[in-house]
């Protein structure tokens, strides 16, 4: 087995699974779960009708590149969305069976182990960037992102020696759980020490279709590339997802857009690692990233729980609404752990620990005292979940 297996560590709903069987929740109200960032909304049904109506493909291998059409769709929305001059559809896109697997896939192809590698995480994170960099044969560097720096990280922290060291850097922007977005200016600083010491940026923009304000989506890696005069992306890579723009995790199915030269490895990569989106799937996400409309609409009925929900806990918690995504992210008044499981037993209502999602790192968790909150299921599941944490939290 490979050892660096032993490096892994238990999964954060693993560990809440575990916080949760300590105590009995009351059989008297149903099971609320703010936990998992799983999207609830409908699936939009013009994408379901092109996936049942395409089930005959199930006769055919895909390929690993994608079909054409679906690359060039992928690549008129990202023209549209982020105003990029340029993206070649047959060069720097690939379709991937979501961006849980293409960040982890990705990092395998990218570190070279032989060099004694780094690899930047912000500190929270999602977990997948750890497990990655770790059975890539590298070293964690956590960036430690809280309040005191608005939850963007500090790259001018980080020690020459280390850049010196470091291949690749995640960034997810809006971030999870945070939900901060990172402007010009972080990516500017970042990209000129990309420049500097030659490491790739694997952007995770999952939720990047998820923010409140019409007039001012978040920013994108290519981007700001764009905007910073380098049109070739170097050493650039973003991964985006239909789960949560489209309501669509079961589809299984994103792209990763960016540097040529490092995706034509990747592609290499890919023809062996054995992960063709289907057919079928194929054809449904064309269908899905060709229609704005029910994106519009999943963004009002995310702002309709933001706004009801705030408004509850408006007192109780501090807590704000983030830039963007689907995430509250509040201090707690106990500690995290305990203010989880006790939700649970008293409320039958289930939030992630914060401090499950960060390592400790120069003495702290940045997750500590805070957890996890999504706001996916049901309005009305998420307004009784509210009161029944403001009735806990009252009661404290």
């Amino acid at each position: 087995m490979n050892n660096d297996l032993d490096l892994l560590h238990p999964y954060p709903f693993e560990k809440l699974n575990a916080l949760k069987t300590e105590v009995q929740a009351p059989t008297d109200v149903e099971h609320i779960a703010l936990s998992i960032g799983e999207p609830k909304h409908a699936p939009p049904a013009h994408v379901v009708e092109v996936l049942q109506n395409n089930l005959d493909k199930l006769a055919n291998y895909p390929s690993t590149k994608g079909l054409p059409e679906l690359r060039e769709a992928i690549a008129n929305w990202c023209r549209h969305r982020f105003s990029l001059k340029r993206l070649c559809s047959e060069t720097q896109i690939l379709p991937v069976n979501g961006t849980r697997e293409a960040l982890f896939a990705f990092t395998q192809a990218v570190i070279n182990r032989s060099d004694n590698p780094v690899v930047i995480s912000p500190n929270p994170f999602y977990q997948i960037y750890e497990g990655a960099g770790l059975l890539a044969g590298a070293e964690m560097v956590y960036l430690n992102c809280d309040a005191s720096n608005d939850f963007i990280p500090d790259f001018d922290s980080v020690p020459e020696s280390v850049w010196q060291r470091c291949q690749l850097v995640f960034l997810c922007s809006p971030g999870n759980p945070t939900g901060a977005v990172l402007n010009l200016e972080h990516y500017r600083t970042l990209l000129t020490l990309a420049d500097k010491y030659n490491f790739v940026v694997a952007s995770d923009e999952c939720y990047s279709e998820i923010y409140f304000d019409e007039n001012n989506p978040p920013l994108g890696l290519l981007d700001a590339c764009i905007q910073l005069n380098r049109p070739d992306y170097k050493n650039c890579v973003v991964f985006h997802s239909l789960s949560k723009r489209s309501n669509l995790p079961g589809l299984r199915s994103g792209f990763v857009a960016g540097d040529e030269t490092i995706l034509k490895k990747f592609l290499l990569y890919r023809t062996y690692h054995g992960c063709a989106m289907p057919i079928q799937h194929q054809l449904a996400s064309i269908a899905a990233w060709n229609d704005e409309q029910h994106v519009l609409e999943n963004r009002r009925f995310y702002q309709q729980k933001f706004t009801a929900v705030l408004e509850i806990l408006d007192g109780v918690l501090d807590v704000e609404q983030p830039a963007a995504s689907f995430y509250l992210w509040p201090e707690t008044p106990i500690d995290e752990k305990d203010f989880a499981q006790q939700l649970f037993a008293r409320q039958n209502v289930t939030v992630l620990p914060g401090s499950y999602l960060g390592r400790e790192n120069s003495g702290v968790n940045p997750g500590s005292r805070r957890v996890r909150m999504a706001l996916v299921a049901p309005l009305d599941e998420c307004i009784e979940a509210a009161q029944r944490i403001k009735t806990f939290v009252k009661s404290l």
